[in-house]
């Protein structure tokens, strides 16, 4: 898809999407760790990262539902019941089930623990939504996906995984240093774009390290909205995928949390069913 200016036809699907704030047909949360197992969860896990190499090694790649070390754990966590991702091996635990139109809610804490080979660097995970096709698509790790990046000081980040494809208002000057800009022109990110697959968020809204954060996402359709801490990251549009060297619409999938060299705990995740954005959303 060519880039385009902020044009009418831009303005026309903002207004379409965004403006129509009527009330949501509001239904019920559901719950999708309930505190007491992972159950409607599947683990994966890729290459095991060789430190004397210092490389992965594809011959150790662990793959679905086997996870002898624990990497993900239900665990106490500050009195109420998480998700613990040690970060010790690279993979997911992603929904069984898939979703499409909805307002999904999460909240994310640091551990202390790092490893190899982001041993040294920024602590790192990921909520990828949209994930369909096979586990390990992306460097043997991750599913074809939209992500909000989770990791220190960049939270409400999109990359896009193995194929994800989106169009973000955005400015900048090279690869990888183009900022979320409202008004800006629409962009395309993707693995093969000229922009690259990065696009960085508004501000930075996160807590702390070691402190909890709200992290949420609304999808309507092929468009997003990323928020962390009530406030509004991101505004995405057009999503979709390129599958056999053909662009197709990604507008549903499951959920996917990432296991990426840092320890992190995840609590009260639930998703809800959604006809348009609520009223407010755009305010937050």
């Amino acid at each position: 898809m060519k880039h385009s200016s902020f044009s009418a036809i831009v303005v026309f699907v903002y207004s379409l999407f965004f403006s129509c704030i009527s009330k949501q047909n509001e239904k019920e949360w559901k719950t999708l760790f309930t505190g007491n197992d992972m159950s409607g969860w599947d683990t994966y896990l890729g290459p095991a990262y060789d430190t004397v190499k210092q490389r992965f090694d594809s011959l150790t790649t662990l793959g679905l539902n086997n996870d002898p070390d624990k990497v993900f754990q239900v665990v106490e966590e500050e009195g109420a019941a998480a998700i613990r991702i040690s970060g010790s091996h690279n993979g997911g635990i992603s929904t069984k089930e898939e979703f499409e139109n909805y307002h999904l809610s999460l909240q994310f804490k640091w551990g202390t623990q790092k490893y190899h080979p982001r041993k040294d660097r920024k602590r790192d995970s990921g909520l990828l939504y949209h994930a369909v096709g096979k586990h390990g698509a992306d460097f043997g790790f991750w599913m074809t996906s939209q992500e909000f990046q989770i990791q220190e000081g960049d939270c409400g980040d999109y990359w896009g995984v193995a194929g994800g494809i989106m169009d973000i208002p955005a400015t900048g000057n090279a690869p990888e240093n183009y900022r979320y800009q409202v008004n800006a022109p629409l962009l395309t990110f993707s693995g093969t774009s000229n922009y690259g697959r990065r696009c960085i968020k508004d501000s930075d809204n996160e807590q702390p390290t070691g402190e909890w954060n709200l992290i949420e996402i609304y999808c309507v359709g092929d468009s997003s909205v990323h928020l962390i801490n009530g406030k509004v990251n991101m505004i995405l549009y057009n999503s979709r995928k390129v599958d056999g060297g053909k662009e197709t619409p990604l507008t549903k999938g499951k959920i996917q949390l990432q296991s990426e060299g840092a320890e992190v705990f995840y609590r009260n995740i639930k998703i809800q069913q959604i006809t348009n954005l609520p009223q407010g959303v755009l305010e937050k």
